[in-house]
């Protein structure tokens, strides 16, 4: 593939972005229509998921949101991995594309945003500075630079007009995908809209995820198995975060390592997250596998971008805690009345409803009732999760939204899973909870 072919000028304005869209619709419905005259000419009867959903347009879809960037790439990410369980097979694969494919920005783009935010003479503060970017996702892309000092940093820079544009996007492209037909009626997306918007918010607000570096980086300084960037203040914006250059190889390359580096890596990072929500009250809930580094030489695990890292109140902490202790002790009466308190289901729901629920919730805690290690890689749990979650999802009984916390706090777990699975991971996972039993957490959230 070209190095042309990888960048890709960004809409901006709510009109440009809306166009785009609705071009790309008005194309998908005149390939809808051509496809069924011709099967309809064949004698076959198609029907409209079908017609849809050709790799066509599933590829049009794909790279139209990416080109876009920005809260239309994140919005599919999200209702991808949130509704996943529940979602038709083929939206599902369509939406997951969007975690890996973006497009960086046209260089002439990327110098006028640089001397927009640093000056003209921004380039003299570098001995090296390619304008081939190391990374794009949906907001923004990473540069690999060298100051005049000689320090190694990695730059991300907010594509133009992201943070205009999250609202209309996240309308936009929802309404495409329900216009599409093939997301359940039943399934409530207006609260994961709502906090998509939020946390795009939030993401795009380069300063805020300054702080949350140098916050973060207090909480996991006496932690051995962790490394973390250095936030360089002096050439952070709003729009451009720097911070030091960390060395390291993809999480997932691990997968050829020997067992015990994959197990000890699990293990640290499944360690992590206890401490996260039982100790620290603040989780990195991004489950995205690159937003993890393993540096061989240090043998710790590099841990990069803290845009979703969201704030846990003690109550819901401490509901969480006790559901899994629940779990440990394989208590499925107190399961029950954990569900209810931390608003995961309603009273509303049928009998029946409510008993396949508490079975996927005590079914979920397996890792922390199993003795001794658990082996992630003979585990066929989230095919069982997942064949009841579809069952669900289709039932029009069930149409109820847990806490937006929660789901997000589920998407770093379920995100730590597929990792561990990859990995092929054996870890004593009962093991790494046990500090916490009985535990009673009565500190509020570190500034």
């Amino acid at each position: 593939m070209s190095k042309k072919s990888d960048e890709a000028k960004i809409p901006k304005g709510r009109v440009s972005r809306f166009t785009k869209l609705g071009g790309m619709a008005s194309k998908i419905a005149g390939n809808v229509v051509a496809q069924g005259v011709s099967e309809l000419a064949k004698g076959n009867r198609p029907k409209l998921k079908d017609l849809l959903l050709t790799p066509g347009n599933v590829k049009r879809v794909a790279d139209q949101l990416a080109q876009m960037r920005g809260a239309a790439m994140k919005v599919g990410q999200l209702i991808s991995m949130d509704a996943g369980d529940v979602l038709p097979e083929e939206l599902t694969e369509l939406l997951a594309r969007l975690r890996s494919d973006a497009k960086s920005m046209p260089k002439q783009e990327l110098t006028e945003l640089l001397e927009q935010q640093w000056g003209e003479n921004w380039q003299s503060q570098f001995i090296q500075f390619p304008m081939q970017p190391i990374a794009a996702a949906s907001i923004g892309q990473v540069h690999k630079v060298i100051t005049q000092d000689l320090k190694r940093l990695a730059i991300k820079i907010q594509y133009p007009g992201i943070k205009q544009s999250i609202n209309s996007d996240v309308d936009n492209v929802a309404g495409l995908i329900k216009l599409s037909g093939l997301l359940p009626k039943d399934i409530d997306v207006k609260p994961l809209l709502k906090e998509a918007k939020a946390q795009l918010h939030d993401e795009a607000d380069y300063l805020l995820e300054g702080k949350r570096i140098e916050q973060y980086s207090i909480l996991v300084d006496n932690d051995d198995a962790f490394l973390m960037p250095k936030l360089e203040k002096s050439l952070s914006t709003d729009t451009i975060l720097a911070m030091t250059y960390l060395d390291g190889e993809p999480i997932e390359t691990l997968v050829d390592s020997e067992h015990s580096v994959r197990n000890e890596v699990i293990e640290h990072l499944f360690r992590l997250f206890f401490k996260e929500l039982f100790d620290f009250q603040i989780v990195q809930t991004d489950p995205n596998f690159a937003n993890y580094l393993y540096d061989h030489e240090q043998q710790k695990i590099v841990l990069l971008d803290f845009g979703a890292t969201r704030d846990y109140e003690v109550e819901m902490a401490q509901g969480y805690l006790d559901l899994m202790q629940a779990g440990y002790d394989q208590q499925r009466d107190n399961i029950e009345d954990l569900v209810f308190s931390l608003q995961l289901i309603n009273h509303k729901l049928p009998l029946q409803v409510r008993e396949v629920i508490f079975d996927m919730c005590f079914e979920a805690c397996e890792p922390l009732y199993t003795e001794g290690v658990y082996d992630f890689a003979e585990t066929n749990l989230l095919q069982r999760l997942r064949d009841k979650g579809m069952a669900l999802g289709f039932d029009k009984s069930y149409a109820h939204t847990p806490p937006v916390n929660t789901i997000f706090l589920h998407r770093k777990l379920g995100g730590l899973f597929l990792l561990a699975i990859k990995l092929k991971a054996k870890v004593d996972i009962r093991a790494l909870f046990a500090p916490y039993v009985n535990k009673t957490i009565i500190t509020e959230p570190s500034p």
